[in-house]
């Protein structure tokens, strides 16, 4: 269907925009990562899409990354989780924040985010994991210098992103790389 807009930015009015594309005025949903990016009214803009057809509407989503759209697409197949809630996940978090929260399963940042609940953030964890990126990168993108190969080690050793990210937060940052191995493998033996 309709996966992209390129016009004139008509008007804001959170969270909706409205895109005149050739005297064509564009009614569109956007998370508000995304509308506190937008230029003033007059600019052109471009905006990835996602259309929805339900029974009583029709309804065009926007984004201005290509991350956040795929975040949107992977929330919406969750049951429970519609639109309306994928648009408030995002607009509470980044993708990559977003990424994180779910490769260290910390269900309380999802719960920060307004209609999301306990019971949805743990549904949220379960189903999109491994979905939004590669979890290794990001963990990875997380630790520095010898904090990557040493995440590298554990996850080598058979340890989850989750417990590997732990073993990583308690060590210190400028430990070496076989030092720090010793170190993740003794706390995480406890």
């Amino acid at each position: 269907m309709i996966g992209k807009l390129t016009g004139t930015l008509d008007s804001k009015n959170p969270p909706q925009v409205i895109v005149d594309c050739h005297g064509v005025g564009y009614e569109v949903q956007v998370p508000m990562s995304t509308f506190f990016n937008l230029p003033e009214p007059g600019v052109t803009v471009s905006l990835l899409t996602h259309f929805v057809v339900r029974e009583d509407a029709q309804i065009l989503y926007g984004f201005a990354t290509s991350p956040e759209r795929e975040a949107f697409r992977e929330l919406i197949k969750i049951s429970g989780v519609g639109p309306r809630t994928a648009l408030s996940v995002l607009s509470g978090m980044a993708v990559n924040e977003l990424a994180q929260a779910i490769t260290l399963q910390e269900a309380g940042r999802l719960t920060k985010v307004p209609g999301i609940g306990k019971k949805t953030a743990e549904r949220l964890l379960l189903e999109l994991k491994g979905k939004l990126g590669p979890d290794i990168g990001v963990v990875a993108s997380m630790a520095s210098g010898s904090q990557t190969d040493i995440l590298q080690a554990l996850l080598a050793l058979g340890y989850s992103d989750r417990e590997a990210a732990a073993a990583l937060k308690a060590l210190p940052q400028d430990i070496g790389v076989s030092d720090g191995i010793k170190l993740a493998l003794r706390a995480l033996s406890k």
